[in-house]
């Protein structure tokens, strides 16, 4: 073995023995469970405070929120107010491929860029290592300022873990951008088929772009050891008839992260239902707990996941083993197979939901820089419940009579995930 191969081997293997260091500390973290004691109902007022006091996070009021469902809505919108730029372009993003998209956004830098905007653009040094070195380029030489967070190093090994999974994008301090789309061509088009995925993405106007901001600027700062402020941070006066809008955002610093501790809350929190929908589920025992807690005492549970069209079976399998208790409990569990399900939202009780970059795993609640809003508004909230119940039409809903008589091997593949995930 050469050198550079043994460097590469040893590199390899730290990373794995950092993974699982960190993955058998957090299910140790985990063993204690979670109880949570007179928690306000979600969507109140008093929730918010309560949320704020645990995440640090404030909720904002006055604000414009507006859904985004699939590339079809999402890109548009994004390269539409990336064009009316006048200041300054703030992106960040742990995907970003080679491809028509992907030139798309590059060209509308590149242009702002040119016409004297400050452009700034931070990517995920793992996620966007395929991005080829001459759009990297072309981008820095008409003047956009291109960042890589946290590049594999071997020096630099156990940082290597922690990745920036946000996916936001905040044009003159004023209008954000936030959720789970990345820029590749499987998120274009409306989810019609395997090669286009599904997503759920949102726009913001009001006090909130502010926090949305702080996500992107934490991000850079890592990324570039600069500190930027300029013309990035105007008024932003609240809108009458606005609603109120929470960021979380979480590092990995250790115990749990605010992102961890949304989640919990709002289960805890819940009173009629919970319908999540998450690309990558695999709930560790804390986890569990909570949603088969919130099934017991009357709440309607509802979890959508992938089906056959998952880009990693081995999370899939892994998440299964958790089936069993759920259903059990009463938790309706459906698997999506129309095409890969990328999109992280919830929706709790009548007027509270949650859209963001966290799956409910592991590694956004642990080990991955995360960003997620939580909109107070009826509208908003009953728009994702909409959006919940048509992708449900084209998902399987498992049953307990059926999963309980699951093959021998099937159960083997879920135990085999579970080592996998605990491995690396």
């Amino acid at each position: 073995m050469t050198g550079g191969r043994r460097l590469a081997a040893a590199g390899a293997a730290g990373l794995a023995a950092a993974y699982g260091w960190t993955a058998a500390r957090y299910a140790r973290e985990q063993a204690d469970g979670f109880s949570a004691r007179g928690v306000p109902p979600a969507g109140s007022p008093e929730f918010g405070r309560v949320l704020e006091s645990l995440t640090m996070t404030p909720v904002r009021e006055g604000n414009r929120v507006t859904i985004l469902r699939n590339g079809v809505e999402t890109f548009p919108s994004m390269l539409e107010a990336i064009e009316a730029a006048e200041h300054t372009v703030d992106f960040s993003s742990y995907i970003y491929w080679p491809g028509e998209i992907t030139e798309r956004f590059t060209e509308a830098f590149v242009e702002r860029a040119r016409s004297g905007v400050e452009v700034s653009v931070v990517l995920d040094g793992y996620g966007s290592a395929r991005l080829d070195r001459d759009t990297v380029r072309r981008m820095e030489d008409a003047g956009v300022d291109v960042r890589f967070f946290r590049p594999p190093r071997w020096h630099s090994i156990g940082d290597a873990n922690n990745r920036m999974h946000r996916r936001l994008l905040v044009v003159d301090g004023r209008v954000g951008f936030a959720g789970g789309v990345g820029i590749a061509d499987v998120w274009t088009g409306d989810a019609e088929d395997p090669e286009h995925w599904r997503e759920t993405h949102a726009r913001f106007e009001g006090p909130v772009v502010r926090d949305v901001l702080g996500g992107f600027l934490e991000s850079w700062t890592d990324a570039s050891r600069e500190l930027r402020a300029g013309r990035r941070f105007p008024e932003l006066e609240p809108f009458e008839g606005g609603c109120p809008v929470q960021v979380t955002r979480s590092s990995p610093l250790g115990g749990d992260t605010a992102v961890a501790q949304l989640f919990l809350l709002s289960l805890a929190a819940a009173r009629e239902r919970v319908w999540m929908t998450t690309a990558y589920f695999t709930a560790g025992r804390r986890f569990l707990r909570a949603l088969c807690d919130a099934s017991n005492r009357g709440v309607d549970v509802r979890i959508l996941v992938n089906g056959r069209a998952v880009d990693k079976e081995v999370v899939r399998k892994t998440g299964q083993r958790s089936y069993g208790p759920l259903l059990e409990a009463g938790v309706r569990i459906f698997e999506y197979d129309r095409t890969m399900l990328h999109a992280k939202t919830m929706v709790v009780d009548e007027s509270w939901s949650t859209l963001g970059s966290s799956n409910f795993d592991h590694r956004s609640f642990a080990l991955d820089a995360e960003l997620n809003v939580a909109v107070y508004d009826r509208t908003v909230t009953e728009v994702l419940a909409d959006h919940f119940r048509e992708d449900v039409k084209e998902a399987r809903e498992l049953d307990l009579d059926g999963w309980r008589s699951r093959p021998l091997r099937k159960r083997a593949l879920e135990a085999a995930g579970e080592l996998a995930r605990q491995s690396f």
